[in-house]
């Protein structure tokens, strides 16, 4: 602060013309004596934390508008309250509990030191930056340690990160809360530790880890012990806290003071009670200057020292290492020259004659005297200083608060087996700015150490939070069919797109294989050997009954119906070739429109043949002769022709306003995918296979009637048995079709019109041709005739 102020009355532009000058007071540590100190600063008194201490002979009787101090966050919200009456500006440059940053509460108070928020935010960013999900919190049992793990927790919130624990250390049982704490890190699977404490407290935490052999955990240090000089020296925390990284208050050079420490001597500055004592400790002796000029108060304790041999006057700091000469690594102290020259240009702009520029001197049309300044109008210039430091950087107050600028250092280990502080970089705000390389970490290598609850889920799965616990720890489960997680650590898995499925892996989409009842697989196969063997057996027995077309058996009942049956039967077998292979959009409307037709064919010559055997028998009773010209050969040609027609008509209307098309059957889940002709107009498929069955259910109800009609050879019952299997076969068709996924559901309707052919195929001809070929005795019209 000396130096600050002495620097300001030597610069041109700064004050010109004013000299500044300074009270240094001793609290003493107690805050009854800095209270007492304040006051007597404000009101012009001199204070010593001597009682019976006279006033200082340097003491000019006038209070000083600005008092630098408060040591502590407590310390300052006592100064603050205190003389916020009186508007008096408190600054201060090593408070750092963000409840100073309340300007309702304190409104005269400022600080050259960022507030802990700042601090532990980039704790949380280091954590959420190297991945430590699981994290154990050793801390301070006040506010400045729950104020930061409240920070660190809001922070890293949603970031997947985790506190393992947290445990407090209170100065009155800190051996038996250190213990406590040392042995819960020991339990803990957490490998990084976060401590917010005092260095005191945290020398006794490593003590305790010391003693119970736990040396390969990483520290995250809080600006409170992370530059501290007693713990890098002791041994203790060399073998626990290795490459421990902490946020420290930023550091800075100060150009020209190491010259004026070094030439600091008791014989320029006899008032000066902090040198006298500090050159005694040194040197070992007493200062000539300080023994004449002693005041009375020092009697005391100068009988005290009598027994140290005066100084020769040839002791010099020059040559003096410690920690008083190293500027090396200026924090603290660079807050307090920012702090002197905050207060420095808030009296130049106080005492600078009024201008347009600045509002605040607009009421006044003279310049503010340096013998007359008021708190109050120093405490406004204070609110809206900006200038550039010395260093270069811009300076201004938000509120109470500056911006926040930290160090970011490592404690690296030194060929002697020390501990040194290593910077690695900067935080800017909330920007981290950090040199990763040159991290030396607790393992003592360059790998990252990991702190996890469980580890991160491969690519393929995905996490699953145990009940009961953290959201760090989780299980991994694959994921499911159809769905992938392509990077580590994912919450959910994706659904693949309907045109793509999952891979094995369950890693990557991979677009889907069409699939369908194709000739060379082993189902399409067997249906086309059935098919051709169907097609191949009905064109053997359309040769058996042309080779034997004037016996009575081929004669009876139109033997042109059976001609024409035998054809149908025939296309009944072909049409189901057609729904094997590849769809394409012909093969999907020829389908439908081939097995439309030709079932329609087949059971309309069954109704017409069973029409006719009615009519037959009914035309042998007396008065009924005529019955049968209406049922002649050119009438069951018509009626064949008019059921078959409306068949046609219904298919040309359907497959023209909406047939099917090929379509990938996307609904069914799998890597491969049916293609498969989609009906796009159930109502047209629905009236094709609704007309086939209303033709069927009626031949079967007329062939049933038939079935008792005197004969040696009824072929109404033949008939009703071809009619029981085929309405059978078809009412099994509808839920097996429905239920099959897949190309199976056209195997199934495949299956139905074999099954079906088979079975008017084998009921209707099969008595005809055994008769035929191994009964020729019986194929006679006598036979025939006979009841």
């Amino acid at each position: 602060m000396m130096f600050a102020v002495e620097e300001i009355n030597q610069s041109p532009t700064l004050l010109p013309g004013v000299k500044l000058g300074y009270h240094i007071r001793d609290s003493c540590a107690l805050h009854p004596w800095t209270m007492q100190a304040a006051l007597s600063l404000v009101g012009g008194d001199s204070i010593s934390c001597n009682p019976a201490a006279s006033s200082d002979s340097n003491g000019d009787g006038k209070g000083v508008p600005l008092i630098v101090g408060g040591a502590s966050s407590k310390t300052a919200m006592i100064l603050s309250r205190v003389l916020g009456p009186l508007s008096v500006p408190l600054m201060s440059y090593q408070s750092s509990c963000p409840c100073l940053s309340d300007r309702q509460q304190f409104p005269n108070f400022f600080r050259t030191i960022p507030s802990d928020i700042y601090q532990a935010r980039a704790m949380a960013q280091l954590a959420i930056r190297f991945n430590w999900t699981w994290i154990g919190a050793v801390i301070a049992n006040n506010d400045y340690g729950f104020v930061a793990v409240k920070v660190f927790q809001e922070e890293i919130r949603g970031a997947g990160v985790c506190l393992a624990f947290v445990e407090t250390l209170r100065r009155e049982n800190i051996v038996s809360d250190a213990r406590r704490a040392a042995l819960t890190i020991q339990a803990s699977a957490a490998k990084v530790i976060l401590v917010f404490s005092w260095y005191t407290d945290v020398r006794e935490l490593f003590v305790q880890l010391d003693n119970i052999n736990v040396t390969d955990r990483q520290f995250l240090a809080s600006e409170a012990w992370s530059t501290s000089t007693d713990l890098l020296q002791n041994l203790a925390t060399s073998k626990v806290a290795r490459g421990a990284l902490g946020v420290a208050i930023r550091s800075s050079a100060i150009p020209g003071f190491e010259t004026y420490l070094k030439s600091l001597n008791p014989s320029r500055h006899p008032d000066d009670e902090f040198l006298r004592e500090f050159w005694e400790k040194e040197f070992g002796c007493r200062p000539l200057s300080t023994v004449a000029s002693s005041p009375p108060s020092h009697a005391k304790i100068s009988l005290q020292k009598a027994s140290l041999p005066l100084c020769s006057g040839s002791e010099s700091l020059e040559g003096v290492k410690n920690h008083f000469t190293d500027v090396s690594q200026l924090r603290v102290t660079y807050n307090v020259y920012l702090a002197v020259y905050a207060a420095a240009h808030a009296l130049h702009s106080l005492l600078s004659c009024p201008d347009t520029v600045n509002p605040l001197r607009s009421y006044s049309s003279t310049c503010s005297s340096p013998k007359h300044i008021k708190p109050v109008e120093l405490l406004q210039h204070l609110n809206i200083i900006n200038f550039t430091t010395p260093q270069g950087e811009m300076f201004f107050f938000q509120g109470a608060d500056i911006p926040a600028k930290y160090d970011l250092i490592n404690w690296q280990s030194t060929p002697g087996g020390s501990l040194k502080v290593v910077l690695i970089g900067r935080v800017d705000g909330f920007d981290l700015h950090l040199n990763e390389s040159a991290i030396q970490w607790s393992t003592g290598s360059n790998q990252v150490p990991s702190s996890v609850c469980s580890e991160s889920c491969p690519p393929g799965t995905r996490m699953a939070i145990r009940k009961g616990e953290p959201v760090c720890c989780f299980d991994c489960i694959q994921c499911a069919d159809g769905e992938i997680s392509n990077k580590t650590g994912s919450p959910q898995c994706e659904r693949c797109h309907s045109e793509f499925w999952s891979n094995a892996k369950r890693t990557a989409c991979i677009r889907r294989q069409l699939d369908f009842l194709s000739y060379n697989e082993t189902l399409g196969i067997t249906l086309t050997t059935v098919a051709v063997s169907g097609t191949s057996v009905t064109a053997a027995v359309f040769v058996v009954f042309l080779y034997y077309r004037q016996t009575p058996v081929v004669r009876a009942n139109n033997s042109e119906l059976s001609f024409l049956l035998l054809l149908s039967l025939k296309l009944c077998f072909l049409c189901s070739l057609v729904f094997i292979g590849r769809p394409s959009v012909w093969s999907c409307r020829f389908q439908q429109a081939a097995f439309g037709i030709s079932f329609v064919l087949c059971v309309s010559c069954l109704q017409v043949k069973t029409i006719v055997v009615l009519a037959a028998f009914r035309s042998a009773r007396p008065g009924a002769e005529a019955l049968m010209k209406w049922f002649g050969p050119v009438q069951q040609r018509g009626s064949v022709c008019l059921f078959t027609c409306i068949q046609i008509i219904i298919c040309i209307i359907w497959l023209s306003l909406s047939p099917p098309v090929p379509q990938p059957d996307l609904n069914i889940p799998g890597l491969k995918v049916t293609l498969k002709c989609a009906m796009d107009s159930v109502v047209g498929f629905s009236l094709v296979l609704g007309y086939i069955g209303l033709l069927a259910c009626t031949s079967l109800l007329l062939a049933f009637l038939a079935r008792k009609l005197p004969d040696n050879f009824n072929e109404a019952k033949l008939i009703t048995f071809s009619m029981l299997i085929f309405c059978a076969v078809w009412v099994a068709f509808v839920p097996a079709y429905v239920s099959s996924p897949g190309k199976y559901a056209v195997a199934v309707e495949i299956f139905a019109i074999l099954a079906s052919s088979y079975g008017l195929l084998l009921c209707i001809f099969a008595p005809k041709c055994f008769i035929i070929l191994l009964r020729p005795e019986k194929n006679t019209k006598k036979h025939l005739m006979a009841r």
